[in-house]
């Protein structure tokens, strides 16, 4: 049996030792072409420790829906920011998500904050790690919220839309989903700032919106 890996925590062991609780924040959806942008942050108490709480992308489907529940459960702040696409079309994706983070960084009450390689301007000590959420159990807890989250959504879409297959590629830009958008047009939830949907918008936006 594949064994787990575990973040090290090193950067909330050195906040929990000087009594601080520490906010780890992430994101799921920047790369998709449809649907919304989700951004996660989670506080645990200090020392809290689980060895399956790690990069919700090395995780199967059924043990991000598990340990969705844990940290739900045992988390002591946890919050989930929904960015619908038309934010994501006005400001750009790295914008959006980015106020995604601050709103989050404001809301939840931390001691510090760990983000996943998303440099923030708050009022207290902020650290982007690349890859955090392999080294932050904080910000791992926050993927897998995220990525949860995200997925259940666009599983909805895809009873609204089941042309294009949404519950399957998750608004990504498979083959099935490129050709659906060619064949069926472009749907409300499509981010029309996104140069793969763009170049079918003026003829095909059948659903219509802006």
């Amino acid at each position: 049996m594949k064994r787990n890996k575990t973040c090290p925590n090193e950067y909330e062991h050195d906040f929990w030792e000087k009594g601080l609780t520490v906010l780890g924040i992430d994101e799921a959806g920047r790369g998709p072409l449809a649907g919304p942008l989700t951004v996660a942050g989670v506080v645990f108490e200090p020392w809290y420790e689980h060895p399956e709480i790690y990069d919700s992308k090395a995780l199967s489907e059924k043990k991000r829906e598990e340990l969705f529940d844990v940290i739900t459960e045992n988390a002591l702040y946890w919050f989930i920011d929904i960015v619908p696409r038309e934010v994501i079309d006005q400001y750009n994706i790295y914008r959006a998500d980015q106020l995604a983070f601050t709103e989050i960084a404001q809301t939840i009450p931390s001691g510090a904050v760990l983000t996943d390689a998303m440099p923030l301007e708050i009022d207290r000590e902020c650290i982007s790690l690349v890859k955090g959420d392999q080294k932050s159990v904080s910000i791992a807890a926050a993927s897998i919220l995220a990525k949860v989250y995200r997925d259940r959504l666009m599983k909805e879409y895809d009873l609204l839309y089941p042309e294009y297959g949404f519950a399957k590629n998750k608004g990504y830009g498979t083959k099935q989903h490129m050709e659906a958008i060619a064949k069926y047009g472009i749907t409300p939830i499509h981010r029309r700032s996104f140069a793969p949907v763009a170049v079918y918008q003026p003829k095909l936006d059948l659903f219509g919106g802006n």
